[in-house]
């Protein structure tokens, strides 16, 4: 099942072209209630609707370092201090936005916008304190997820042997288009990964890369208690602009269109716009501690 948030937080599957809509309040509803509800019996095609990010989740598991090529980049990119397989911290859930929603560039804040696809993990059944032999069974399924960086922020976080503010600020969490239940994915292993920027490719990668993988991953974070419609997101693949020889060529900035695509779980497509073009004026006066 594909299931989506579409115009003003409907819920519904997708059946081919069409929109199956579901009695439900809410995607989270939906996996709180043991992921069932009935259909209200309305159809809608999926070109007349706007699709929204797919769930709000009460809790959104971030995760670094995890895929090997990553890794390595990371280490080339000579951080304060070493980003080891397994950190976690928390994403700001208000930052999150949906398929063609802009991701905004707050020119005030930084100048080093870059890019990170990865795939997200949406928990079905709520738990805490289980092991990989377990795991699954709370996996109710999986999203793509752009985790927006600020780098020249998350340089100085990093001096502190941290990084949140950098990848928190509003509209730096692309999730979406949809959620594609578990049962449709017959590998979670073996998925091809894709970031584009105005067509062009800038990361590749593939899930079966992983360091830590996501079995182990949802056991590892079980002792923070999940609930039904939390995230898990699980790193990313090779090839961000912070790497690069002349990472200016490469950081995002207003009028470009990213493409974040999962093989199996879909494409999310995010324009970037500036600050004056969001909200009708220039950008504020910098703030500085």
């Amino acid at each position: 099942m594909k299931l989506i948030t579409f115009d003003e937080g409907r819920v519904g599957r997708l059946d081919g072209d069409d929109v199956i809509e579901l009695d439900v309040p809410s995607t989270r509803a939906f996996f709180e209630r043991g992921g069932t509800a009935a259909e209200t019996g309305e159809r809608l095609k999926l070109a007349d609707v706007r699709l929204r990010a797919p769930i709000r989740p009460k809790k959104f598991f971030h995760t670094a370092g995890n895929f090997a090529d990553h890794h390595e980049e990371l280490q080339a990119v000579n951080w304060s201090h070493p980003v080891h397989k397994g950190i976690v911290f928390f994403q700001n859930v208000d930052a999150i936005i949906g398929p063609d929603d802009p991701v905004v560039y707050p020119e005030h804040l930084t100048k080093e916008l870059d890019y990170e696809l990865e795939l997200a993990v949406v928990i079905g059944k709520p738990g805490k304190f289980f092991g990989p032999d377990e795991a699954l069974e709370h996996i109710a399924g999986f999203t793509v997820f752009n985790d927006i960086t600020a780098r020249d922020i998350q340089r100085r976080e990093m001096e502190s042997g941290v990084f949140s503010f950098s990848k928190a600020i509003d509209t730096f969490c692309p999730i979406g288009p949809w959620i594609v239940t578990a049962d449709e994915i017959g590998d979670m292993q073996n998925l091809a990964m894709e970031l584009r920027v105005n067509g062009q490719t800038r990361q590749t990668g593939h899930t079966k890369q992983m360091r830590v993988s996501i079995p182990h991953l949802v056991a590892y974070h079980s002792p923070q208690t999940y609930s039904a419609g939390d995230i898990l997101t699980t790193g990313t693949v090779s090839g961000v602009a912070a790497v690069q020889p002349d990472p200016f060529e490469f950081y995002l900035r207003p009028g470009d269109t990213v493409e974040a695509e999962i093989e199996g779980v879909g494409t999310l497509r995010n324009p970037v716009v500036s600050w004056e073009d969001a909200h009708g004026e220039p950008a504020p006066e910098k703030v500085d501690w």
